[in-house]
């Protein structure tokens, strides 16, 4: 029986196009957004390293190439990946040191839904201790202290009253979208069907371990 060449690696890129996630997988897996490291919103930031592969091959590349850019939880490199690749987190041994680095890592931040890192709270937060002032006259700012002669604490109505009018209708970021999913716990928030097979509304939710 021939061995099915339908894998493949690939990598997600941050702005400056260096790889910040690499990964193994078939079908529609590189555009899964329900999984700890999502892919960028930029599809033209998700590119396929290489296809036609075994499952094998695939796992053996994707270990090179993981290895060749290194993770951040190991400060050995760029790449959020949490483990070395291959088969994935089953049955590997993580050592002390590795267990203590990412604690560290993790100080400061609350865990949401699906055990993602979903921000930090307290002295960590990078909006702690600031609040608004503004001049009087539309301008505001965010800051701890007074930003200068003038300036009063809140939000002028004027400067809230432009925020709100940016974020409405048309010019609201979610305006059009709606929700699509394909019946296999994929799902995609957009303004036109993503294709054949999708229908509309979020579908039941599948987890992906």
């Amino acid at each position: 029986m021939e061995t099915p060449r339908e894998y493949y690696t690939y990598a997600y890129l941050r702005e400056d196009k260096t790889p910040y996630y690499i990964g193994k997988g078939n079908k529609r897996r590189i555009y899964r957004r329900d999984r700890r490291v999502r892919p960028p919103k930029d599809q033209s930031r998700i590119i396929f390293l290489k296809q036609n592969l075994t499952e094998e091959e695939a796992f053996k590349h994707e270990i090179y190439m993981i290895s060749v850019f290194g993770r951040k939880d190991l400060e050995t490199g760029i790449l959020h990946n949490r483990t070395n690749g291959g088969e994935g987190s089953s049955g590997i041994i993580v050592s002390e040191e590795t267990r203590r680095k990412q604690s560290e890592a993790k100080k400061g931040k609350y865990v949401g839904k699906n055990n993602h890192l979903y921000g930090k709270k307290g002295k960590n937060h990078p909006a702690y201790g600031k609040r608004w002032w503004n001049d009087g006259k539309g301008n505001a700012k965010k800051t701890v202290e007074c930003p200068g002669e003038g300036w009063v604490l809140g939000m002028s109505n004027e400067t809230g009253e432009k925020i709100k009018e940016a974020f409405q209708g048309e010019k609201h970021p979610a305006y059009g979208r709606k929700w699509w999913n394909d019946g296999c716990g994929n799902t995609k928030f957009d303004i036109e069907c993503p294709g054949e097979g999708w229908v509309l509304g979020r579908g039941n939710y599948k987890k992906v371990s």
